[in-house]
């Protein structure tokens, strides 16, 4: 079926919701009158670049690709755009991040704009160039298109010097709009600019004396109390953040930005500070934050949950995009523990979407994925399934692995299913270092020991024929359950678990023993009813 069934404006994935939103916007413009001429739709991500990057920010560029890539569906590619991703390295660097070396050196520079602070991996001009390469490396490794922007360039090279004058000629209104949202003691000194003291190098956050929009100044005074006026425009000030969040908009021309809770209360100056400076504020978007295992929002500085490097090492780059796909307006746990669930659910997706109608296809969260392009390339074995074989099999390298696959699937190799290959690698590095120092092995109850027994005794006269068919072994699982009374055949299964494998759950007990062997089934359960594993 062609493109041409799809009717994208019924699409309900949160991508195509944002995208018809972005498509409204334009038809307002031409209904008033705007031309925007060879412009592009700006899609704009932002990255403070106080700490290493983290996979949050990863998580806003894939999602912002994706309701791009949702926008071209809808206009059939006929409207430029392009995603510009805004590092704010010229912010104060306020504290010093836990995780990162030098740390007596760093406090020595509080205060100074993150790209004047030196690096403290003593491998970049500052330790604000050192952040931003991490998110640049990062991002071009993923083949993310984007342009990416420092604000400490944009003040400098006068970029924002327009929208900077119109501040200072909008300044009262600007205060209007910020001081209501600050305590008493704040708005005695609060100042929307930011001065870089010329005798320190650090961003000042000090009460204007005086200011004079036709010679675009501002009097302060200094960290030394010396009188100080200066043009506010080439780099010499810098927004707080709330307005440089509006100014930003404006000055860059930014149509779509999503960004997380915490800067939900704050969208509302963002957009009114906008509007002061003559400009309409983009279509806006505001995802959940993600939590670390203890439930805690995962932080650049405190550097807890995962980092980018550490998803990569235990699974697909895939499997991070469906994790950021699904649900973005859900507080999600982003630890180690969830990166199984997200492999698997990755391939049963994939699989689905080859069976599904073009209509359907839209919803599938690969489609977004993949730029609406999803590989065939499935895999017959669930990550879940290929753990519990390194657990029972204490496999260490791959042609073990491989031999118990092989067996199961005659004539699968390495070299012909390379993605399943990659999940061989993954699962025994997930297994090494997560689930292996939490196996707990228990003792069958007498009931428990019985139906094992039973189990491993049936397990052996499994015809040969019937050895890798799955639904028959599960069969005779169930049989077993049910033979022994087990009131809740689920507590059948987590014995089986709990006390062969040393976990309270896995894949469909079945598939395991068509892929590792009814015979080796057998002999895994007498070893565990003679306290031979762990």
């Amino acid at each position: 079926m062609s493109s041409d069934a799809i009717d994208y404006s019924k699409a309900k994935a949160w991508p195509f919701e944002l995208a018809r939103q972005i498509v409204h916007r334009l038809d307002i413009e031409k209904k008033r009158g705007i031309e925007r001429g060879d412009k592009p739709v700006i899609f704009e991500t932002g990255y403070g670049p106080s700490g290493l990057p983290h996979i949050g920010t990863f998580g806003e560029v894939v999602r912002t690709t994706m309701v791009m890539e949702a926008f071209r569906a809808m206009t059939d590619g006929q409207i430029p755009m392009k995603m510009i991703c805004v590092s704010d390295d010229l912010d104060g660097m306020r504290k010093v991040p836990g995780n990162v070396p030098n740390q007596e050196m760093l406090t020595e520079h509080l205060g100074k704009p993150l790209t004047v602070v030196p690096d403290p991996f003593n491998c970049h001009d500052s330790f604000g160039h050192h952040n931003n390469a991490k998110l640049r490396s990062f991002l071009d490794g993923f083949g993310f298109t984007y342009e990416f922007k420092s604000a400490t360039e944009l003040y400098k090279a006068g970029e924002y010097d327009d929208m900077l004058i119109k501040a200072l000629e909008n300044f009262d209104k600007i205060m209007d709009v910020m001081l209501p949202t600050l305590g008493e003691e704040r708005r005695a000194t609060y100042s929307p600019f930011l001065p870089i003291s010329p005798t320190t190098g650090r961003v000042l956050y000090v009460p204007m004396k005086s200011i004079d929009s036709d010679a675009g100044t501002i009097t302060f005074d200094d960290e030394d109390g010396t009188e100080v006026t200066m043009k506010v425009t080439g780099g010499n000030t810098k927004l707080q953040w709330k307005p440089d969040f509006g100014m930003r908009w404006a000055a860059l021309g930014v149509d779509f930005e999503m960004f997380g809770k915490d800067h939900q209360a704050n969208s509302i100056i963002y957009s009114r500070i906008c509007k002061i400076l003559g400009a309409q504020p983009p279509v806006q978007y505001v995802y959940e934050l993600f939590l670390d295992d203890k439930g805690e929002k995962i932080s650049k500085s405190k550097g807890n949950g995962i980092s980018i490097e550490d998803w990569l090492k235990y699974a697909t780059p895939e499997s991070l995009s469906l994790y950021m796909f699904t649900k973005p307006r859900t507080a999600k746990r982003l630890y180690f523990d969830v990166i199984p669930k997200a492999v698997d659910e990755y391939f049963q997706h994939l699989t689905n979407y080859h069976k599904q109608e073009p209509q359907k296809q839209i919803e599938n969260p690969v489609w977004h994925i993949h730029k609406g392009l999803p590989p065939q390339d499935g895999t017959p074995v669930s990550f879940a399934l290929l753990l519990n074989l390194v657990s029972a099999s204490n496999a260490s390298d791959r042609d073990i692995l491989w031999g118990f696959i092989e067996r199961y699937s005659p004539g699968a190799n390495a070299e012909d299913h390379p993605v399943l290959d990659e999940l061989v690698g993954y699962a025994i590095a997930y297994y090494k270092d997560f689930v292996k120092p939490e196996k707990v092995y228990r003792k069958p109850t007498e009931q428990e020991g019985a139906a094992l027994m039973d189990l491993a005794a049936r397990l052996r006269k499994v015809p040969a024929e019937a050895q890798t068919d799955s639904e028959a072994l599960q069969t005779l699982i169930f049989s077993v359950g049910k033979d022994h009374e087990f009131e809740n055949l689920r507590n059948w299964f987590k014995a089986i678990y709990e006390v062969c494998l040393g976990q309270s759950q896995g894949p469909r007990f079945g598939s395991f023993v068509a892929i590792f062997g009814p015979g080796e089934t057998a002999q895994l359960i007498d070893d565990a009813l003679a306290g031979k594993v762990g």
